[in-house]
């Protein structure tokens, strides 16, 4: 059987609960949808609170306490031996019915499959949610193919079906407490443990894109996380081929260019911000930004490192 586990704060979920209710009905695979309310508002709560019943539960926790945390308190709960983590601002293309049934055909076939992130073909009527649109139709929006030439690295929760048992070994690092880079080390854990991940077409739409600096000041979290995880990973080499941005960075550091790269960052950042924050940002600029920001904080941390532990290590990393 298969639980849909859906992690949310503050974001209507009511349509996509209904037609996920809708799919359960048909697809007898399904056995549950929960709900991880992860600190919302009382508003939202009674939002969610109207949803239960009829096989949705709400697994819900007084403050905010993080991505990796709420993940791993909805597996705890869930009662499938499969568990289908869906993100809570998708919404299903064509009907739920089908897209429930291909997660069953692909079922036998591996431990971690991967449905995929769609976006709308048209940009956004909101100019300035341009920026989050143009980096998920370049970026995010792969197909299968694409994905499984290295199939680790594109690892995402935003529509995952996974094996439970996996997660009596690997559990999502709770230490991360920001945004960012939590699929990373978890695709990072995956690939050293021996688990494949196969990707299919089974995409869901992102409907919640972020403005411009909203998308900015998540893209500062997740670079500064991954910056703290170059330093506590056991293999390095394994880690650096699930992130592309540290593809870039090792190789400004073999040519000894990261400080370089960092001053650049520091001086141009608000001119390089203005113009990411347009109607017109480039995606070019968008790399150089975000390779730059991971010099800086590489200077940052690497200084720091031998006076203060960003974390304790768990084991299996």
């Amino acid at each position: 059987m298969i639980s849909i586990l859906i992690p949310v704060n503050d974001y209507d979920i009511v349509a996509l609960v209904h037609s996920m209710k809708n799919g359960i009905g048909k697809v007898q695979d399904f056995c549950e949808i929960l709900i991880g309310d992860d600190g919302s508002s009382e508003e939202f709560r009674k939002l969610y609170r109207s949803l239960e019943g009829s096989g949705v539960r709400i697994v819900g926790m007084e403050k905010n306490v993080g991505r990796a945390v709420i993940r791993n308190k909805l597996v705890m709960e869930a009662k499938g031996d499969h568990i289908l983590f869906i993100d809570s601002d998708t919404m299903v293309c064509g009907t739920a019915e089908a897209f429930l049934q291909k997660w069953i055909e692909h079922l036998p076939h591996a431990r971690v499959i991967c449905g995929g992130v769609l976006y709308h073909e048209s940009p956004p009527g909101d100019p300035d949610k341009i920026l989050r649109w143009k980096y998920g139709r370049r970026k995010d929006q792969l197909k299968a193919n694409e994905r499984n030439k290295n199939p680790h690295a594109h690892f995402t929760t935003f529509n995952v079906l996974i094996e439970k048992s996996i997660f009596s070994k690997i559990r999502f690092y709770e230490e991360l407490k920001q945004y960012g880079h939590e699929d990373t080390l978890f695709g990072y854990q995956l690939k050293k443990a021996g688990i494949d991940i196969l990707h299919i077409d089974n995409g869901l739409l992102h409907e919640g894109l972020e403005t411009n600096r909203d998308f900015l000041t998540k893209t500062k979290l997740s670079i500064e996380n991954l910056s703290k995880l170059y330093d506590i990973v056991t293999d390095l080499r394994t880690f650096s081929e699930t992130a592309t941005l540290l593809k870039y960075y090792n190789r400004l550091k073999i040519l000894r260019l990261t400080r370089i790269f960092a001053g650049l960052f520091i001086r141009y950042r608000d001119r390089m911000e203005r113009h990411l924050d347009s109607s017109d940002p480039s995606l070019k600029l968008l790399r150089f930004y975000k390779t730059s920001m991971l010099c800086t904080y590489r200077e940052i941390h690497s200084r720091r490192k031998g006076l203060i532990p960003f974390f304790k290590t768990p084991e299996n990393i």
